[in-house]
């Protein structure tokens, strides 16, 4: 008996992420429905204000995986405010409750819309971990996310003033982040000790966002020099005036 089998196109990546990302995002609507309606029901006061108090988190989630979206590949995405939400999110949902301090700087620069995603997927795998094994006994709990752009070079930090146990500092996560990096044209430096960690990830910048960053600087360069006599401008007539 002949068997005929139907050669069935390989389905797109992009239609599947973003057909799992709506199956994610029902999945926590539905359950944020499901915590309220209960809140609602519920006679308890002590048992309404915990489910609020889970409501809210389910809340926080959501805002998460809707920052980790990935942005639309047809256009330069903005790196700076892309992290920028990304890290709100995850101390809102994370570490907040921790009391961790998140502090966050970030140049001016414009990624392609999938390198912009997996960028913002290796922070979030790297504040993950800070917030579920970092050890920061009576230090004040400190993280710094830093990008910065040198040349054609993009160099994102992340680091913290607390410490990890050796068997966290070698995991899976760690390879899954170097896995990312790779795909990048990059790699991750990483450095943990008793005072804190740090994690490097470097990366060069394609053709298109090579351009992108030239322009940016031609157009900041432009502002200075316009700025600049209006200042001395200014500085003469104050001058004139004391005078």
């Amino acid at each position: 008996m002949t068997k005929h089998l139907v050669q069935l196109p390989n389905p797109d990546a992009s239609l599947l992420l973003r057909e799992l990302n709506h199956r994610i995002k029902n999945e926590l609507t539905s359950a944020i429905y499901v915590v309220s309606a209960k809140a609602v029901r519920s006679d308890s006061a002590a048992v309404k204000a915990a489910l609020l108090d889970v409501v809210d988190l389910l809340h926080h989630c959501a805002d998460v995986h809707r920052a980790l979206r990935m942005p639309d590949q047809g256009s330069l995405t903005d790196a700076a405010a892309y992290l920028q939400q990304l890290c709100f999110s995850i101390t809102k949902y994370r570490l907040d409750r921790l009391a961790i301090r998140v502090l966050f700087s970030a140049d001016d620069l414009k990624l392609e819309g999938e390198r912009c995603w997996k960028l913002g997927l290796i922070i979030s795998e790297l504040l993950t971990n800070v917030a579920r094994h970092a050890q920061f006994d009576d230090r004040h709990p400190e993280l710094r996310v830093e990008l910065k752009l040198a040349g054609n070079v993009v160099k994102c930090s992340v680091s913290d003033n607390g410490s990890a146990p050796e068997s966290i500092r070698r995991g899976r996560g760690l390879a899954i982040i170097g896995e990312l990096a790779n795909s990048l044209g990059g790699r991750v430096h990483t450095s943990c000790a008793a005072e804190g960690s740090s994690f490097l990830l470097t990366f060069p910048l394609t053709e298109a966002e090579q351009r992108a960053a030239a322009a940016s600087h031609a157009v900041r360069l432009k502002r200075r020099r316009m700025r600049r006599p209006q200042q001395l401008q200014a500085a003469g007539t104050q001058d004139l005036g004391a005078s």
